[in-house]
């Protein structure tokens, strides 16, 4: 029997005492089978946490990036047809956007951030020199490339002087200027397009935050020249702003008073949602972020479930540890070893053993999500699964208060054995 008369734990100072912590590994030594059976049930439950946790958030990234290319702040308004009757007016009629609208609602709606008009003038065909391609074609206002997130790679976005003097003028995607100018590494801006028989010259190339490639070939061009120069109209196909900082009870007010004033001008039913389509995008925003914090409850319930089968396996392993070293037990309270003493020296053989295995399974776990990040290819709703630091930190806290509470019953037991009952066990 491996017995040591170790001197009372009076300080913090018995934490880092070297015979107790080789009286553990003593301990652990001789029990190898049951020690790895142990962990491994820990190892276990702190691996699949991480790979839950880190699946989780990697179809979270997914989610994110679909709402990529359009600020998630953003009101998306669109005209259709009456489906209802109002004021003597038949249903079906077809509600057309001009410029009084874009400025009756940039003047009116109360705190919005950034607003655009837009026209769909879907895919044409554009040149350069010798080179040809489709390509859509996106007129707006200069507030749209913060809505939509455009984000420049070279030159400048539309501005105001270009809105206002009806420039000829063009922003292309990356795409666009691959297709046009490829074969040469001169920079696409100052060069003249052709855009249905019309000239602009290239003041910009962006990056759009799109879905797919067809995000990327688009062309943007002042909705003032292409209203003059293509439609010869005031007509617009869309309007959109954002709501900057506004709270939800805020941006559902900008909602309903964009919805009354176009009722009001184009005279239609409020309650007629096919007369004008209005996109909120901050409340599908906001309904992802409430199911991935569900997801994320449900993932941390699963594995902590997981785990504390793993602690409560460690805890029986201790308790047989207890009885087994019952007459141990009894000859160090004999010698003067106080409770406290006893139950450091169970509580820390079951924080070693969670501990270590925990470690062991965290390391893993980060391991295989690396493996799978740097390996997986692009999925629309799956993107870089990780576990970051806060998720780390946190398994950690959970392996220290788990292999505490593995400890703990078994080390009170311990430390209520009386020295005279212990040394007549059998």
């Amino acid at each position: 029997m491996f017995i040591r008369n170790l001197p009372q734990p009076s300080t913090l100072n018995s934490m880092f005492e070297l015979d107790k912590w080789q009286e553990i590994y003593s301990t652990v030594r001789k029990n190898k089978l049951r020690t790895f059976l142990t962990g491994f049930a820990v190892a276990w439950g702190i691996f699949m946490l991480i790979i839950l946790l880190g699946s989780g958030k990697g179809l979270e990234n997914g989610v994110y990036d679909q709402f990529r290319g359009g600020a998630t702040n953003g009101i998306w308004i669109s005209s259709g047809m009456t489906s209802k009757e109002y004021k003597g007016l038949q249903a079906g009629r077809l509600i057309r956007f001009t410029n009084d609208d874009y400025r009756l609602l940039k003047e009116t709606v109360r705190d919005h951030e950034y607003m655009s008009s837009r026209m769909f003038l879907g895919n044409t065909i554009t040149s350069h020199k010798n080179e040809y391609g489709t390509f859509y074609l996106s007129p707006c206002h200069p507030d749209y490339g913060y809505i939509k997130e455009v984000e420049m790679v070279q030159g400048r976005f539309l501005n105001n002087l270009d809105i206002n003097e009806y420039r000829k003028v063009a922003v292309i995607g990356e795409k666009v200027k691959q297709d046009l100018f490829k074969g040469t590494d001169t920079v696409a801006l100052g060069e003249y397009i052709n855009i249905n028989g019309v000239l602009f010259r290239v003041v910009g190339v962006f990056h759009d935050f799109g879905r797919d490639d067809s995000e990327l070939r688009r062309i943007y061009i002042p909705i003032t020249t292409a209203q003059r120069v293509f439609s010869g109209q005031n007509v617009i196909s869309q309007i959109s702003f954002t709501t900057g900082d506004a709270t939800v009870e805020e941006v559902d007010q900008m909602v309903d008073q964009t919805r009354d004033l176009l009722a009001k001008k184009h005279t239609f039913d409020t309650e007629d949602e096919r007369a004008v389509s209005i996109w909120n995008k901050s409340e599908d925003f906001r309904k992802f972020q409430g199911l991935f914090m569900g997801i994320r409850l449900f993932i941390w319930i699963v594995g902590i479930g997981t785990i504390i089968a793993g602690i409560v396996g460690v805890s029986n392993i201790m308790m047989i540890s207890v009885k087994e070293r019952t007459k141990e037990i009894g000859v160090r309270k004999a010698l003067g070893a106080t409770p406290f003493s006893v139950i450091s020296l169970i509580m820390r053989e079951a924080i070693v053993i969670t501990g270590f295995a925990g470690y062991i399974g965290l390391v893993l776990g980060i391991g295989v999500l690396e493996l799978i990040s740097r390996n997986l290819p692009q999925i629309d709703f799956f993107r870089s699964p990780e576990a970051n630091f806060s998720i780390a930190v946190g398994a950690t806290i959970l392996l220290i208060v788990a292999g505490a509470l593995a400890g703990l019953f078994p080390a009170r037991k311990a430390a209520r054995i009386r020295p005279i009952e212990a040394l007549r066990d059998e």
